[in-house]
């Protein structure tokens, strides 16, 4: 633990070596609406790397694309999964690095569109239901 009067319970390898473990692609949340999306009898493909963001699943044909967002690195609006850390000397660092992800979030929808493509954003909180994310992707791709 940290002497410094942090309000992190873990020491900074600690934090360090859970933070490495968190995935970008993969996640449970990209997952579940994945096998969604294919039993809805979609087909995809994954993270492109040609497009802008390496969106989640890309449908080419119909220039679309859906992104699977983690409500805390991409800071959902309104989410009690969003919220920035409360480590006082971290502080900067957390607002710098997720003001950031929010940034580049928006080029690459935006560069998409400019060249495009319809862009559809699944928040990790939505995931969960499975209605509604059926009602948005049939909406989106139907």
């Amino acid at each position: 633990m940290d002497t410094h009067g942090s309000l992190d319970t873990l020491s900074q390898e600690a934090r360090s070596k859970l933070m490495s473990r968190i995935r970008g692609k993969d996640t449970k949340p990209e997952l579940r609406v994945r096998r969604l999306v294919h039993g809805l009898g979609f087909r995809y493909r994954l993270h492109v790397r040609d497009l802008p963001g390496k969106p989640d699943m890309v449908f080419r044909p119909a220039r679309k694309v859906i992104f699977v967002h983690g409500c805390f690195w991409h800071c959902h609006p309104g989410c009690p999964r969003h919220r920035v850390p409360r480590s006082p000397e971290r502080r900067e660092f957390w607002k710098a690095k997720l003001d950031g992800n929010v940034a580049r979030d928006r080029r690459n929808r935006e560069q998409l569109e400019h060249d495009g493509w319809r862009v559809l954003v699944i928040w990790e909180c939505e995931s969960a239901d499975i209605d509604l994310v059926t009602e948005k992707v049939l909406r989106f791709l139907g």
